[in-house]
């Protein structure tokens, strides 16, 4: 258990929550999702675990307490937290551990928060949710709870950053810096995609990073389409290797850049270096075109254009929102924004990781390019990394 110990971000932190709260009209809110408890109360516990096991949750009365349910036994590991109030055991209200009771299971966990929401609501019965399944909306209902979905609540309230969070943010970035340093100092003839993915997840955890939400690591023939993640190829000499961080490191801060990197002392191409170039070009088009007020669909359609050979294998997204992971805001490409995308504005202090993939269908490689900025109340965004693009692959 490693606690967000900074007493600043966590009174940002709920304060953000509770606008949201108060502009939703709601009671409270009950987070499940690990990101949002983590967010709300500073607090981790078993991360990995409770991202797919809703074993802790937490109430945040939106004029009230912030009640922390936590898997029983480890109460010890929420001392000195300033954001919560108080704590009790949770009710575990998922299949595992509740089994054919999950209905009688349910009902007892609803009628706690409905407790909760009666006492502090000031008769307002509608509270926030972000993750339940049908037993647990069946039994709020029951209680006479009005529940309405809480996922959004905290995503609109994670995506803008305090100074705080940005800094931390941007140590975060260091751990990647230093492990795309080792990986670089590894990478030659033989070694194993695996062995080189290692670096990351050593490099993360040494200097007091969590986990990895992904394996995105592949090298030559394995670059394109993208997606392929880390497996048992070796390396060759000239090959591409791509490699999409997807950190979690310190305090919880996504650490979200993507570097390609040439193995060996070969010469790139010519294909590389154009692969490469129309990457770096992508990167900095759209970086210059990121601006506070811009709506997602006027900077979709704005966006740089990739040439029609690289289209059918284009990324998933021109820019996402990061923070405590990928999160909103998320915008696609202007052919995928009518039927991905939706609108919204580019705020100042957001976090936002500007991607790019280029490769042909038809083609033996791609590259992965990403760099994670800050938007600026007005200019252009501040690049939180300042790790360097591959020069031999630039022609630098």
């Amino acid at each position: 258990m490693s606690p967000d110990n900074n007493d600043q971000i966590q009174v940002y932190r709920l304060a953000r929550l509770r606008t949201e709260l108060e502009r939703q009209d709601c009671a409270g809110a009950v987070f499940a999702d690990a990101i949002n408890v983590r967010y709300a109360t500073g607090s981790r516990n078993m991360q990995v675990w409770t991202l797919r096991n809703p074993a802790r949750y937490v109430f945040v009365a939106t004029a009230g307490p912030v009640v922390m349910f936590e898997f029983s036994g480890c109460a010890h590991l929420l001392e000195g937290l300033s954001a919560i109030d108080e704590v009790r055991n949770s009710t575990g209200c998922f299949y595992f551990t509740a089994g054919p009771n999950l209905v009688e299971r349910a009902q007892r966990w609803a009628a706690e928060l409905a407790e909760l929401v009666s006492r502090h609501g000031g008769g307002n019965t509608r509270l926030a949710v972000d993750r339940i399944n049908p037993e647990g909306h069946a039994a709020l209902r029951a209680e006479g709870i009005t529940v309405l979905d809480g996922q959004s609540i905290a995503e609109h309230a994670r995506c803008i950053k305090s100074p705080d969070e940005i800094a931390a943010q941007r140590h975060a970035l260091t751990v990647v810096e230093a492990a795309f340093d080792s990986m670089q100092a590894e990478l030659s003839p033989g070694i194993s995609e695996n062995q080189i993915w290692a670096r990351l997840n050593q490099t993360n955890a040494e200097l007091g990073g969590e986990y990895i939400e992904t394996r995105l690591l592949s090298s030559g023939p394995r670059t394109n389409p993208w997606y392929q993640e880390a497996g048992k190829r070796e390396i060759e000499n000239g090959d591409l290797v791509a490699v999409d961080a997807d950190l979690i490191g310190p305090g919880g801060f996504f650490a979200d850049i993507s570097r390609t990197f040439l193995c060996g002392d070969a010469k790139p191409s010519g294909a590389q270096r154009d692969l490469y170039a129309l990457a770096h070009e992508q990167v900095h088009h759209n970086l210059d075109l990121l601006r506070a007020g811009t709506t997602f669909s006027e900077f979709s359609r704005k966006s740089w254009t990739m040439p029609l050979p690289y289209r059918q294998n284009r990324y998933m997204s021109l820019i996402h929102g990061a923070g405590l992971c990928g999160e909103y805001p998320y915008i696609p490409y202007p052919e995928d924004f009518d039927a991905k995308g939706y609108d919204g504005r580019i705020e100042a202090n957001m976090t936002l990781c500007v991607e790019s993939y280029i490769g042909a269908a038809d083609a033996r490689e791609g590259v992965k390019l990403e760099q994670l900025v800050k938007v600026n109340e007005v200019g252009p965004p501040t690049p939180l990394s300042d790790y360097p693009f591959d020069s031999r692959l630039l022609g630098d």
